[in-house]
């Protein structure tokens, strides 16, 4: 038995560091919670999206994100964002660089694919990332989630892992942001009728981990 912390997509992208991508307020504030869940567990897991500047879901400016779109995998237009090599793509400062972490998780490669969740490259979940099949090898009891965005990557993520294994979903609410405040309130609802519990930051998982896990093992 392990437990297991994932990074979901904390990217320089998805924070104000990177005001011309996708800026979530506060992105940047994250990683001293993401650290501290981390701390807690025995194996740490970073995803991140890594696209193309060619991607079909391309678009020039805000005004234009949002529209749908007629693709599989890639449902819905956005500016240009964590490309390859650029500075969006990094993880945020004061997280570990990539390869001190234990598993990684690349989304997006393909021009016509625009996945949100970590589990799977294809939005209709038949196309594994692998990481499911990692975490049972590694004998997950508990996974910790935290990262951006709450109501994209990070609830797809959740939604997956609650739907795809015998673990339980941990959602460390201090180490998350959300794009804005109507969808992150039906992105939590959507997580905890899934089966994940929420919890305020780092120390409510450690109490929790303390409290509840013994009865799962």
């Amino acid at each position: 038995m392990s437990i297991v912390a994932i990074d979901v997509d904390a990217q320089r992208a998805f924070s104000p560091l990177c005001p011309q991508e996708l800026p979530v307020a506060e992105g940047d504030l994250i990683v001293p919670e993401l650290n501290a869940q981390a701390a807690l567990a025995d194996w740490r897991v970073l995803t991140r999206d890594a696209h193309s500047a060619q991607a079909v879901w391309v678009v020039d400016t805000p005004a234009q994100m949002l529209q749908a779109l007629p693709y599989p995998n890639a449902d819905l237009t956005w500016v240009r964002h964590a490309e390859v090599g650029s500075e969006g793509f990094l993880p945020l400062p004061g997280l570990p660089v990539p390869e001190d972490y234990d598993f990684l998780v690349y989304k997006g490669l393909d021009t016509h694919m625009h996945p949100y969740g970590a589990c799977f490259h294809d939005m209709a979940g038949r196309i594994s990332t692998g990481l499911l099949e990692w975490l049972q090898v590694r004998g997950a009891d508990c996974v910790i989630v935290g990262g951006l965005a709450t109501d994209y990557c990070v609830k797809d993520t959740v939604l997956q892992l609650c739907s795809h294994g015998q673990w339980q979903v941990l959602v460390n609410l201090a180490a998350c942001r959300g794009i804005a405040a109507a969808t992150t309130a039906d992105a939590t609802a959507q997580m905890q009728a899934a089966g994940a519990v929420l919890l305020p930051d780092a120390a409510a998982v450690a109490a929790w981990l303390q409290t509840k896990r013994p009865v799962l093992a």
